[in-house]
């Protein structure tokens, strides 16, 4: 092996899943596929959530969305949530991917190219519940649902959820944007029928706080084990992949990995612990295409050294990694470039 792995646990994935819906259940489990599922592989993920029961599949732009149909077929709903163009509205309505509608300029394009292709949008609407992270302003929200169940009434649309996000700044924020969004679903109703589909969480505020659920859950980290940074571990969740480099010299009291920055790793984890067969080491220093980490009896080219993932063998996950450099797990996994290879191991 010559090129780093990223080596992947479908075991583990599914294991993962199945802890995370007996956490937030009743609360139905949309599973978070963006940037290519956390860095793992969109494919992978996708096969994996589908065996593992997964019904609801969340996508950040409907490009993605297009993909993940083509990978499920006809079964199970995607959710792509960014503001897109009009062709991809086009190719929204083709795929079968339901639209994440935060603004009125917006919901009118989508109402204009579904009437223009004879088609019917799903639509989920969303309050903004004070994070200004797109969303309808509550004096807005009137006026768009009177726009909406307009264009339900000639079957332009189907108006499917309700939605937001949370700053997850401090429970009492989160509890003011609870009472604006469920103000929100309440209006729906007065309007016509309240839509099946009300989510509000993402991975931690699902986890902790039961009382914010809605009846489907946005998780995207947790289900890859990928925890909060500065967060307590979470019961029953566990990293599904661990990143392994191999020794490709040994010099004296060093040995140098396949890895480097250009891998995707940030130059400045020099010092981090790696997992050796001699046990913990140093990572001494990292170039652009091979590191060097402190060496150990017996070593030889051809070793192989897991950075992260390993538990007892070195960094315990891309988390600890990440608070090493004030920054968050996803980032170093999604960091990780098309030189580190995807590997399935079970």
């Amino acid at each position: 092996m010559s090129r780093p792995e990223l080596r992947l646990s479908s075991r583990r994935l599914a294991w993962n899943i199945a802890a995370v819906r007996d956490r937030i259940a009743p609360s139905e489990l949309m599973m978070v596929l963006k940037d290519d599922a956390y860095g793992h592989g969109l494919t992978w993920a996708v096969e994996t959530g589908v065996a593992a029961g997964i019904g609801w599949f969340g996508s950040y732009d409907v490009r993605s969305g297009v993909e993940i149909r083509r990978i499920l077929g006809g079964h199970g709903r995607i959710f792509a949530w960014v503001t897109s163009t009009d062709d991809e509205i086009d190719a929204a309505l083709r795929h079968d991917v339901d639209l994440g509608v935060g603004s009125a300029e917006y919901l009118a394009r989508i109402v204009a190219r579904a009437r223009a292709r004879g088609a019917r949008a799903r639509i989920h609407l969303k309050i903004d519940t004070g994070l200004h992270r797109n969303g309808l302003l509550p004096e807005e929200w009137d006026e768009a649902l009177t726009v909406v169940r307009a264009a339900e009434a000639d079957g332009a649309v189907e108006l499917v959820g309700i939605w937001s996000h949370l700053a997850e700044a401090s429970d009492a924020e989160d509890d003011d944007a609870r009472r604006v969004f469920m103000d929100a679903v309440e209006r729906s109703g007065t309007t016509g029928r309240v839509p099946e589909a009300l989510h509000l969480t993402a991975s931690a505020a699902s986890w902790w706080r039961p009382e914010l659920r809605g009846s489907v859950s946005r998780i995207g980290a947790f289900c890859y084990g990928i925890r909060s940074a500065e967060g307590p571990e979470l019961e029953g969740i566990a990293p599904v992949a661990e990143l392994v480099a191999t020794v490709t010299a040994v010099h004296g009291d060093e040995a140098t990995l396949a890895l480097g920055s250009f891998d995707g790793l940030p130059s400045t984890l020099a010092g981090m612990t790696v997992g050796t067969p001699g046990g913990r080491r140093d990572l001494i220093r990292m170039g652009d295409v091979t590191s060097v980490v402190a060496g150990w009896p017996g070593m030889a080219v051809g070793d192989p050294v897991r950075v992260f993932g390993g538990g007892d063998h070195g960094e315990s996950s891309a988390t600890t990694l990440a608070e090493r450099i004030d920054t968050v797990g996803e980032e170093i996994l999604t960091r990780l470039t098309a030189r580190v290879r995807r590997v399935i191991v079970d």
